[in-house]
């Protein structure tokens, strides 16, 4: 059976390759762990499980969600006042906020919303790997704009060239940043909202790992950046707060238009959230702060036995302060692919390679702080015998 052309241009997705990859470790009696993925496993906080077990048995939400693909009124409500209360960002519900299956399938619909086939698209190298293919099956040409260590992983706009600007009709950008862990500053906000307003750019702010932030980091949103919402809309997500992953319930907010030609694409693609894990978004919105407090402590703590680790067998760096990954560089003379398959190898520990966020990415590996503290220490143990 032949397939649509469109699914050659598209590289397999990272992560179900390194899944495929740990697989057949396994199945070959290795004992893998993989420190590769960013799926937290601990679990959702009690009152959301209760939320959803409770309104589950209410048989009016098991017809077709409320309000279909915009969201029940409530979760846009819930919504709106978490971005007033976490970021100062003032959003109207009815226009300015859409719920979404997760804000990977934002990525999806903000190309089938804006982009035209031919237009550009620009996203950052490194980048998450998503946004590529998402701009490919919309039929648009991704350019990669190179985010470098020297200019701490932020975009410089005056390097693109000007025929690429002209043809560029989104943007990409991810801060707390998968995978360097880059976190955005006001200021660059400012730069990004004057360079999309100059150049007819819609941004796409994905922002799941805003409240993921370490020493001090201020929690952002792009929204908060005056002309924001004329430029934008931003993504994020419960998945990570609120240790939700498999839950699949976010949000896409901000600019009204984009918003609502989002809207629509999402009505001819899905029927919507369930409504029993909206109400369960609800309860996690309003009553559990408290987790993403306890979730940092815990990454920190994990954080910090990564870095000494790493320390210990030379490789002492200066990470950046967002996200539960660490972007390490890798030993001196060693390619990114070459030290993967190194501590696979040597200590059946699987990390992301650098090169699959980029060609930028060379000279790093991506480690993740989602794994139980008995597991990581065990990896880490197994680095240090490698080394």
């Amino acid at each position: 059976m032949q397939t649509a052309d469109r699914l050659t241009k598209i590289p397999p997705y990272l992560f179900m390759e390194l899944r495929k990859k740990i697989a057949r470790a396994r199945a070959d009696g290795v004992d893998v762990i993989s420190l590769a993925i960013g799926d937290p496993v601990e679990p959702t906080p009690d009152s959301i499980i209760d939320e959803l077990c409770r309104t589950a048995r209410d048989p009016e939400n098991h017809r077709y969600p409320t309000d279909e693909e915009k969201g029940m009124f409530a979760f846009r409500e819930e919504v709106a006042r978490w971005y007033r209360t976490r970021y100062g960002v003032t959003l109207d519900p009815v226009t300015e906020v859409l719920g979404l299956i997760g804000s990977k399938e934002g990525c999806h619909h903000f190309v089938m919303a804006r982009i035209n086939p031919g237009d550009v698209v620009l996203m950052t190298d490194p980048g998450y790997p998503a946004y590529r293919a998402s701009i490919l099956m919309g039929g648009g040409i991704p350019y990669n704009v190179p985010i470098r260590p020297e200019n701490a992983y932020l975009p410089v706009f005056e390097e693109i060239p000007a025929k690429i600007v002209k043809k560029a009709r989104g943007l990409f950008l991810n801060y707390p940043n998968n995978p360097t862990g880059a976190c955005a500053t006001r200021a660059f906000f400012d730069r990004l909202v004057a360079f999309a307003k100059e150049n007819d750019i819609a941004v796409c702010y994905d922002n799941p790992y805003s409240e993921v932030v370490f020493d001090g980091q201020e929690r952002l949103s792009f929204l908060s950046a005056g002309g924001a919402k004329e430029v934008g809309v931003e993504l994020n997500s419960l998945s990570k707060p609120y240790n939700m992953t498999g839950w699949r319930i976010g949000m896409a907010v901000g600019n009204p238009e984009l918003v609502a030609a989002i809207s629509k694409v999402k009505e001819n693609t899905d029927s919507g959230i369930f409504n029993a894990v909206q109400f369960a978004g609800i309860r996690a919105l309003r009553g559990e702060t408290g987790n993403i407090d306890k979730m940092l402590a815990i990454y920190a703590r994990r954080r910090e036995k990564v870095l000494a680790t790493l320390a210990g067998v030379g490789i002492d760096f200066n990470p950046p302060k967002g996200t539960f990954y660490l972007w390490v560089p890798t030993p001196r003379g060693m390619g990114s692919l070459e030290f993967t398959n190194f501590l696979f190898e040597k200590a059946a520990v699987v990390v992301a390679a650098g090169t699959a966020y980029g060609q930028y990415g060379e000279g790093f590996i991506r480690i993740s702080l989602t794994v139980s503290d008995a597991r990581l220490e065990e990896a880490l143990a197994r680095i240090e015998k490698a080394f």
